[in-house]
């Protein structure tokens, strides 16, 4: 390795794409101008989010995570994956969402996402209302169910979610004035108790593959409503994730997660 480079990983969870520094040993600095940088898929190295692992506090490893637009997020799902595959083993791995317990397995990992929180404020919303079914519509997309994972989400259920133009929708319901840290925002078609179709569009991501966050938040929606048995397959454009609820509540998200390739990067060019 050259002077001056820093390693990293290219992964991906079902094609939802990461650049991971393995800070453990080596401190890796960051700020949202790099992390734009460098997830710039013309000019960098190309990701939906950015991820850095350090020693932990409170848990085996930290984990910090950038959406592409440089916004620091306190979850996510999938890179929750990646950490766990990195890693390997049974470990704990402290986030700004929450402590979360995962288990390497080959190919993938299982995560213990914790318990979904149905509060308005919780999620947060602007104001009090019901999150089991809001009052609110954006044209077709109506009474969406909201909650947080660790960050906000809303759902909207029995629209076959490929007829809706979500690249157009999306970014009207995430900046919408209701949601003041801004909204995932998923649609869903339930094809029996066990089986959900999903797509999502993420804050200060976009359309992406897929979204461990927005597959836990919609079986925890969908369970909410009595859509949706404990153990449910939701099938995303990049493959599937199983999302099953344990006795205690806690949600437990199962899938693949994958080192793609190895490099190296001069951070200064990209100051």
């Amino acid at each position: 390795m050259s002077e001056g480079e820093t390693p990293f990983l290219k992964m991906h969870g079902l094609g939802n794409d990461f650049i991971v520094f393995d800070a453990r040993d080596t401190p890796v600095m960051m700020t949202p101008a790099l992390v734009r940088a460098l997830a710039d898929r013309r000019t960098g190295i190309g990701c939906d989010q950015l991820i850095v692992v350090e020693p932990g506090d409170a848990a085996d490893v930290r984990a910090r995570f950038w959406n592409c637009d440089g916004e620091a997020v306190a979850a996510c799902g999938n890179g929750s994956r990646a950490v766990a595959a990195l890693v390997g083993g049974a470990l704990s791995i402290e986030t700004a969402g929450g402590l979360l317990a995962a288990n390497a397995l080959t190919g993938g990992a299982t995560v213990d996402m914790g318990l979904p929180r149905f509060d308005w404020d919780a999620v947060p919303l602007a104001f009090a209302m019901d999150t089991a079914r809001l009052p609110l519509a954006w044209e077709d997309l109506a009474e969406p169910a909201a909650c947080s994972v660790g960050n906000p989400h809303v759902t909207f259920f029995g629209t076959d979610p490929w007829s809706v133009d979500l690249e157009r929708l999306g970014p009207l319901i995430e900046h919408d004035a209701v949601f003041p840290e801004r909204v995932n925002v998923g649609v869903a078609l339930m094809q029996g108790r066990d089986r959900m179709v999903l797509r999502v569009w993420e804050r200060g991501a976009g359309l992406t593959r897929a979204c461990g966050t927005g597959a836990v938040a919609a079986v925890a929606n969908a369970q909410r409503r009595g859509l949706a048995d404990a153990r449910v397959t939701v099938t995303l454009p990049g493959g599937d994730l199983v999302i099953t609820r344990a006795d205690d509540g806690h949600l437990h998200m199962a899938g693949p997660a994958v080192i793609a390739w190895r490099g190296t990067v001069n951070l200064e060019q990209y100051q």
